[in-house]
């Protein structure tokens, strides 16, 4: 486990982290409000441009270790990151909102609580609308493309990096998830129409456009939530990735899946732009050479977990899986039409929002 040390939280549960600490984490408001003010005065202070020369840097995630597709992408970062450093770069690891939680973890990043954070780009899509570019519903026409979209080294990722250093923040690398599906208790969604007036859990912006253009209710809440929302009936379903199904053990719950490409998003490392700006150009490198590794090998684990092990741990828990096509697919992509401009209006500008999704399309 070079190059880091881990600090996460050791008693689990019989499912895993899923109370409202494990992912809003231990530091509190208020203690995050007290270690925010002291982030802001050392910012005035020294900026803490210098932080990497002293070879560990804070790091921070709400992803727990028992997320078996997405950790060992964020384990690849940390430890190429340390590899191509020549160790002079290691990761003081904060996994599972230890440190901060997945609501904390932007502005804990942007006070220098934190050098580094891996977070799921719907949680912050909504400060960085560029973001929602790789998020929006039927965006590509199958997830080789939408990989291909988000390579390091390709157009996209130069024009999100763009946007984001207006706002002071840089994209090292991320992994894009496999499609999201919705998923149900009460009856499968076979039609738009199935999905009016129900309650839907969604963990971003975009997200929840989808749900609402879909006649649905969208319900925001952290996956560590869900579980317990889904037993009590205070939603009836839930737009995500397989990994936070599984993850969460909610295919003990769930008994539909319906298999299409409703959504998606990225699990990315971000830094302050003036923070990397500040390091030395071979530290630089190492930085940019631990985000192509958390895009080229934690994907690449990431879908073999999927492919060889979540989609069956789903069907063996007894959920099914529907899988429209033709005309049935037609009309859903007809229903998610709106959030297209929707997302257009965040961005503020028709020619970037149409260059982006252009990238995507033809990657």
């Amino acid at each position: 486990m070079g190059g880091y040390a881990r600090r996460s939280v050791s008693s689990q549960g019989p499912r895993g982290l899923r109370g409202p600490q494990s992912e809003r984490g231990t530091i509190g408001r208020r203690g995050f409000l007290a270690a925010a003010g002291l982030g802001v005065a050392g910012l005035a202070a020294c900026g803490r441009a210098d932080a990497a020369t002293t070879g560990s840097i804070t790091t921070a995630t709400y992803i727990p270790k028992s997320y078996d597709d997405l950790y060992p992408g964020v384990q690849t970062f940390m430890d190429t990151l340390a590899t191509t450093s020549g160790g002079r770069l290691t990761c003081d690891m904060y996994d599972a909102g230890t440190l901060l939680g997945a609501e904390q973890l932007l502005p804990g990043l942007m006070l220098g609580v934190a050098d580094v954070m891996f977070q799921t780009s719907s949680y912050v899509s909504s400060s960085f609308p560029i973001l929602g570019a790789m998020e929006l519903p039927f965006g590509a026409e199958d997830y080789a493309k939408q990989r291909r979209a988000i390579d390091p080294g390709g157009p996209l990722f130069t024009l999100v990096n763009e946007h984001l250093a207006g706002q002071g923040v840089r994209l090292l690398g991320g992994m894009p998830c496999t499609f999201e599906y919705l998923w149900t208790i009460g009856r499968p969604i076979r039609r738009p129409e199935d999905v009016r007036g129900l309650r839907i859990r969604v963990a971003g912006e975009i997200e929840g456009e989808t749900v609402k253009a879909l006649g649905g209710a969208p319900v925001f809440m952290g996956s560590s939530e869900v579980f317990e929302a889904l037993e009590r009936g205070t939603i009836d379903g839930l737009m995500s990735y397989l990994g936070t199904v599984v993850s969460r053990d909610l295919q003990e719950i769930v008994r539909y899946g319906t298999r299409a490409h409703f959504g998606a998003y990225t699990v990315d490392a971000y830094c302050r732009s003036d923070w990397y700006a500040a390091q030395p150009p071979e530290l630089r490198a190492a930085l940019d050479e631990a985000g192509r590794a958390l895009y080229r090998d934690g994907t690449e684990v990431m879908v073999g977990v999927h492919e060889g092990d979540y989609i069956a741990q789903v069907l063996e828990g007894g959920v099914e899986i529907v899988e429209p096509d033709g005309a049935e697919l037609e009309a859903f992509r007809a229903a998610v039409e709106p959030v297209y401009g929707r997302w257009e209006h965040l961005i503020g500008d028709v020619g970037v929002a149409t260059r982006a999704v252009d990238l995507i399309n033809n990657a």
